[in-house]
């Protein structure tokens, strides 16, 4: 694929708003995770809560976007100046050329949640303020992100799960390579909700303690929630040194099962692949990976097979969910971040919680963090029933 310039990106998670929390809790290798008090669940778990979202003050003119979910997207782009960088390419390239692409999975199904509280006891009506398209609805968050930039290009969510926000990479890099566009907004958005802790809890999947991805006593989930943003523009023939490109995308769709992965890994390998191959790059040649390592049994197990199969244990990698909790439809857009900064810091994250590498996983783990030179770089987002997706960032070498 022809790169793009990742012009400006900001994250916002339980590590903190914007870039300069982050960028400090990575380079410590320090946890956001906190014991579960959201909303009435009664869960033994941890959580990665983002501070101050039920705060935000939503537009007068965008308050039937309300909701948990939105008030988060707008906290992200307040930060390291990126609303400004957004509406700035709008005024440039017209507001019709640039793409809203982001994921999310149960997008502000809070806002249902709450409704069915408020029920008429007669009739089970929901409340008569109660607005699906400006919450619920699946669009709703990039209907949102689009109205408050001003810009009308193409605009839509992907919702496969773990992968919905890394997939908007690829769904960019293809309507700028068609003319479509001349930039896109992408990324993800995805917050806390009831559905989602005991949905998990269900499936037996989140666990009573800290997540410690790839870790021998490794036994589930910490679920998260961040809003994560990046402008993605046409590259010039020649990129200044330093600059940061997407360099290379991957997706598969293995539908080994509804929610367990491929117990060899295989989607996870095609989508490594593809974006190796778009990259025009060699296994070789990635000098870090950023894992999707949840730090339930399964999937660690079988995405270890695949970086294994494809790397050996020559390459290091680590898996950032120690850190943030699993963010589910927002974790690729949050990790793609994190392997930016790691690109501009020079820095090989860690990974918080986790105590020792499970010995039957014969990848190069990293449990703290480090400096390195790094060059290319590549981030795995692994979603239920099969949906992968796999990213390659680069970073221009200096004069």
């Amino acid at each position: 694929m022809t790169p793009l310039l990742l012009t400006h990106f900001t994250a916002t998670s339980c590590l903190g708003a914007g870039l300069a929390p982050t960028r400090a809790a990575l380079a410590e290798g320090r946890s956001g995770l906190s014991r579960c008090d959201f909303e009435t669940a009664t869960l033994d778990t941890w959580i990665g809560r983002v501070a101050g979202v039920e705060d935000v003050v939503l537009p007068d003119a965008l308050d039937c976007y309300r909701a948990r979910n939105n008030q988060l997207a707008l906290l992200g782009l307040q930060q390291d100046g990126f609303l400004a960088a957004a509406q700035h390419a709008a005024a440039r390239y017209g507001a019709a050329r640039v793409a809203v692409l982001l994921g999310t999975s149960p997008s502000a199904i809070l806002e249902t949640e709450l409704a069915y509280r408020r029920r008429d006891p007669q009739s089970g009506a929901l409340p008569a303020e109660f607005d699906y398209r400006g919450t619920h609805n699946i669009h709703s968050v990039a209907e949102f992100v689009r109205a408050v930039i001003g810009c009308s290009g193409p605009a839509w969510v992907v919702s496969t799960a773990c992968s919905s926000s890394a997939k908007v990479f690829a769904g960019a890099a293809r309507l700028i390579a068609t003319g479509l566009v001349d930039a896109a907004i992408v990324g993800g958005v995805d917050s806390l909700c009831l559905t989602t802790l005991y949905g998990f809890n269900s499936l037996e999947l989140v666990a009573a303690t800290a997540c410690r991805p790839y870790d021998p006593a490794r036994n589930g989930i910490s679920i998260g929630e961040a809003a994560a943003f990046a402008l993605l523009e046409r590259a010039p023939a020649a990129a200044p040194p330093g600059a940061l490109l997407l360099s290379g995308c991957g997706e598969s769709s293995d539908a080994h099962h509804m929610s367990s992965p491929h117990p060899q890994g295989l989607g996870a390998r095609m989508a490594m692949e593809a974006a190796l191959a778009g990259a025009g790059l060699a296994p070789a040649d990635i000098d870090y990976i950023n894992l999707h390592g949840t730090g339930t049994p399964a999937n660690d197990a079988a995405e270890g097979l695949a970086v294994n199969s494809l790397f050996g244990r020559d390459t290091p990698a680590s898996s950032t969910k120690g850190a943030t909790g699993h963010t589910l439809g927002a974790a690729g857009g949050l990790e793609a971040v994190f392997c930016a900064l790691a690109l501009a810091d020079g820095l090989i994250p860690g990974s918080p919680g986790t105590g020792s590498v499970d010995p039957a996983i014969d990848i190069r783990y990293e449990c703290r963090p480090r400096p390195a030179v790094l060059r290319h770089v590549l981030t795995n987002s692994l979603g239920f029933g099969g949906t992968n997706c796999s990213l390659v960032f680069s970073r221009v070498p200096e004069a």
